[in-house]
């Protein structure tokens, strides 16, 4: 008895696998574990770069007609003022590491 090979899931044509057959893939906690640690190895400084990427990102999306994000917060104003307490949060611990 031969098996018959299954086509590539994304080819155009072939059936999308159903929702109860497709295993979770934890993607996000492995982001999540790589910023924790670019965090933990570059401290105030991966903080900076981060915070600033996403106000940066935010502020182009507002100003583009993005008012709603799927971000926990929602509101874009509350998002970017989170992530500029951030910026600041990392220039301050910048300014602590290199003053003491």
């Amino acid at each position: 008895m031969t098996a018959t090979p299954r086509p590539p899931v994304g080819r155009p044509g072939s059936p999308a696998p159903s929702p109860e057959a497709a295993p979770f893939d934890p993607l996000r906690l492995c982001i999540f574990a790589t910023v924790a640690l670019l965090g933990w190895l570059a401290g105030p400084f991966a903080l900076l770069v981060f915070a600033a990427l996403g106000f940066a990102g935010y502020w182009r999306a507002r100003r583009a007609g993005l008012t709603r994000s799927q971000c926990l917060l929602r509101d874009t104003r509350l998002v970017l003022a989170y992530l500029g307490l951030l910026v600041l949060a990392g220039g301050a611990g910048i300014w602590w590491q290199v003053t003491s």
